[in-house]
């Protein structure tokens, strides 16, 4: 027997079982590395799921992991980046026949474009209940808003305000992105919200592993833009090797095509002055977090910020900044040190902390641990959210 979703959303019968839910993302592999827990979830309890990304089905491997859930997959045409409208109003043809294709009784979307096509396709192809993720505001609201990104502002909270109104329930990772939605009148009064803990970690999945011995080594991951501190994060390792020149800071991370990028030319000069090691772009990043000390994460803004997640389960201590999403993390002089935004020196300081006292990396780290087994636990954050969706797995019949 099925045992369905019941769904106690308003505006909704209430004895109607959600049977089948479809969830869009902007990134294919998102939909296992930051998703997965809650798609299985739906999927053991006999959910029809549908799963769709631009390039998911040349993407094999995620493919794998969700068909073996019991996923059904779909490919959308959908640029992750850019502003063309007509390309832009093609993904929302895509998205509105698909849904009048699979009728389902719910959707979920999450990243900028999924979340304003998704949730517009949805609305107009009369599905019943639509529910956005805000996983983070990226390159529309950080930095300066000047010359092309002030215009890209500009259309995006234009765009968000529209899509938004057509949500059923919104949620956000962090209450400062909540709280900026609302200011800027971006998610009216009338549709109802909820912070959740980011995307949940699994503590099964990223155990504690003992930091290497010797002096600490420091680590970054993330896609290589000038928004998730990467710059800030080469000047002060440089700055500290002047005192410590034999310590290691490692990077991981691919270019990326958003306009905020690192150029390929910037990583060479800086693999070239033996500032950083260059460990590419990694599809399972543990080794990488087992082999470092700290964890740095120097960005301007996040929704909860999943490496740094990752690097706390495995029980390593964080350097972040004061900033909507990380902050959340860090307990400071607890589990890590915050500093300001953009504030090199300070970064090179909280870093140098560590190597003066290297005893701290051991009792932050386990402190990182107990947070994330606390806050962060995936399936925490998965309830929370299938709550708030007014969506509760119906107990089976007995006999």
């Amino acid at each position: 027997m099925n045992p369905g979703i019941k769904s106690g959303m308003a505006h909704k019968d209430e004895s109607q079982l959600v049977q089948r839910i479809v969830i869009v993302a902007g990134y294919a592999n998102s939909l296992v590395n930051f998703r997965g827990p809650l798609v299985k979830a739906l999927c053991d309890a006999g959910i029809e799921v549908h799963a769709v990304a631009p390039g998911l089905r040349a993407d094999q491997e995620t493919c794998r992991w969700l068909e073996s859930w019991g996923v059904i997959t779909h490919d959308v045409a959908m640029q992750r980046t850019g502003t063309n409208p007509l390309r832009d109003l093609s993904s929302l043809r895509s998205l509105y026949q698909l849904f009048r294709e699979i009728k389902p009784d719910a959707v979920l979307v999450y990243t900028i474009k999924p979340v304003i096509y998704g949730t517009l396709s949805a609305w107009l192809a009369r599905v019943p209940q639509r529910f956005a993720l805000i996983t983070g505001l990226g390159y529309a609201f950080t930095g300066e808003a000047r010359g092309k990104r002030r215009l890209v502002q500009w259309l995006v909270r234009r765009l968000y305000t529209q899509a938004l109104a057509r949500a059923n329930r919104v949620f956000f990772q962090n209450p400062d992105d909540e709280a900026l939605f609302r200011q800027l009148g971006l998610l009216s009064d009338a549709v109802p919200s909820q912070v959740v803990n980011g995307s949940g970690i699994d503590t099964a999945h990223f155990v504690v592993s003992p930091p290497p011995e010797g002096l600490p080594r420091f680590l970054l991951i993330a896609r290589l833009l000038g928004d998730k501190g990467v710059r800030e994060y080469v000047a002060a390792a440089a700055q500290v090797r002047k005192q410590y020149p034999d310590i290691l800071f490692s990077l991981v991370g691919d270019i990326d095509a958003n306009p905020d990028s690192i150029t390929r030319d910037e990583l060479d000069e800086w693999i070239e002055a033996g500032h950083i090691e260059y460990l590419g772009g990694l599809s399972d990043v543990r080794p990488a977090i087992a082999a470092a000390s700290v964890y740095v994460l120097p960005s301007y803004r996040e929704g909860t910020p999943h490496t740094v997640l990752e690097a706390m389960a495995m029980g390593r201590p964080i350097i972040t900044t004061d900033a909507p999403g990380c902050r959340e993390t860090v307990m400071e002089d607890d589990n890590g040190y915050l500093v300001p935004v953009k504030a090199v020196d300070k970064l090179a300081e909280a870093m140098l902390r560590f190597l003066r006292r290297p005893e701290r990396v051991a009792k932050m780290g386990a402190r990182s641990r107990a947070i994330a087994e606390e806050k962060y636990d995936v399936h925490k954050v998965n309830a929370a959210m299938l709550e708030g969706m007014g969506i509760e797995v119906a107990a089976p019949e007995l006999g």
